[in-house]
């Protein structure tokens, strides 16, 4: 008796060492997400669907990616790359995050790339999309869910071409994201520039440069104008009485700044991968559960984000859920497959998307709320220019 008591006992300890180390993996497997975006100042609002588009994406699927229980933590950049540099290394170094999903802005993408990557962590760009890293600085661990920062801008310089425009006025903020945005525009519009300016990031009166188109009187103007810049940009150039010059843009009138352009905005063109009336039910279904949870008409920047999520959810099943099999994580972020908000969607081999771009333009819907809808499709499974140039180690 006192044997079989013995034996008893010790299969009773064996089990309880087994559920402790069942319970320890399934703690040491979790799965850590670090969210950065700009939330606070003017462009907030962009950052903001952001964030909400991958947090409704996660509350979608249960409150976990890939399977697993899911901690995310959400931090500002205050659009400071300094700033964001250092709280990149943080959420690698100290929260030991799995993946970092951000940011909005191309400044800010350029300042943490490095940390998070050399710091072991997948980089998912839900908005920005540089051309240095669609191209020769190409990286293993940095995945885009959004575009390359040109493509939006060359919809509207092929349409500029297309439609006949023979001068353009062109107008960006002086930062990366600008200088790639003139540059896309360009790529596709073969007539004359009649004036090129580079405004300070986060200027807001723009009386300066409106009088200068008003002298040029260009067959249209193009701008590349996003958040609060986007929102005075727009009211400014109709109350300048600029309405008879056509007013095409990216990321100016959008689902971000149409709360506060409204009326001043409809009728005004813009370019994107996707808008909240994209005929497929996936994007329906997103839409609707977008609207009634925040309220608001969901942009692009909400849309990227929730494929973010989906992206990371598809390349943890991939690897069966082993979060320290690097290679398999790769393989299944390259490999996407999950079904995107905007239909057709696959990752090139410089991890930047294949998809299509529409000309959308802005209209004021039955219920009063305004959004971007489409008006033609411009590109169909548009790689990016710069992929020939990556390297890929």
């Amino acid at each position: 008796m006192t044997m079989i008591r013995t034996v008893a006992l010790g299969l009773l300890a064996a089990t309880a060492l087994t559920g402790s180390a069942l319970a320890q993996d399934a703690a040491d497997n979790k799965l850590k997400v670090g969210l950065m975006f700009t939330l606070s100042g003017p462009a907030a609002v962009l950052g903001e669907q952001g964030r909400d588009g991958f947090m409704l994406a996660v509350e979608t699927m249960g409150g976990k990616l890939g399977g697993l229980e899911t901690e995310i933590t959400t931090v500002d950049d205050e659009l400071k790359p300094d700033i964001a540099a250092n709280k990149a290394r943080e959420l690698v170094e100290r929260d030991d995050a799995d993946f970092v999903v951000g940011p909005i802005f191309s400044n800010i993408l350029m300042a943490i790339a490095k940390p998070v990557t050399d710091g072991g962590a997948f980089l998912i760009s839900p908005n920005a999309g540089t051309s240095n890293f669609a191209g020769a600085e190409c990286n293993a661990n940095l995945f885009v869910s959004s575009y390359q920062n040109d493509q939006v801008h060359e919809v509207l310089g092929k349409y500029a071409e297309d439609t006949g425009y023979k001068r353009l006025f062109l107008l960006a903020p002086n930062y990366q994201a600008g200088k790639d945005s003139l540059a896309g525009f360009k790529r596709s519009y073969k007539g004359e520039v009649v004036n090129e300016i580079y405004t300070p990031l986060g200027q807001l009166d723009f009386s300066a440069e409106l009088a200068q188109i008003a002298a040029e009187q260009p067959d249209a103007v193009f701008t590349f104008m996003p958040g609060g810049m986007g929102v005075n940009l727009v009211k400014q150039y109709r109350q300048a009485g600029l309405d008879n010059i056509p007013f095409l843009s990216a990321f100016t009138v959008d689902e971000t700044t149409l709360p506060a352009q409204q009326d001043a905005a409809v009728g005004f063109f813009g370019g994107a991968n996707w808008a909240p009336d994209m005929d497929n039910e996936q994007s329906k279904a997103f839409v609707a559960a977008y609207e009634e949870k925040y309220g608001s008409v969901p942009g692009t920047y909400a849309m990227q984000a929730y494929d973010a999520a989906q992206m990371i959810d598809s390349a943890i099943k991939a690897a069966g859920g082993d979060l320290s099999d690097k290679d398999a994580l790769r393989a299944g972020l390259k490999a996407a497959d999950f079904l995107s908000l905007r239909g057709d969607f696959s990752i090139g081999d410089n991890h930047y998307p294949i998809q299509d771009f529409y000309l959308v333009k802005v209209a004021k819907r039955d219920d009063g709320k305004y959004q971007t809808q489409i008006e033609q499709k411009i590109f169909d499974d548009y790689q990016d220019n710069y992929a020939a140039d990556c390297k890929m180690q």
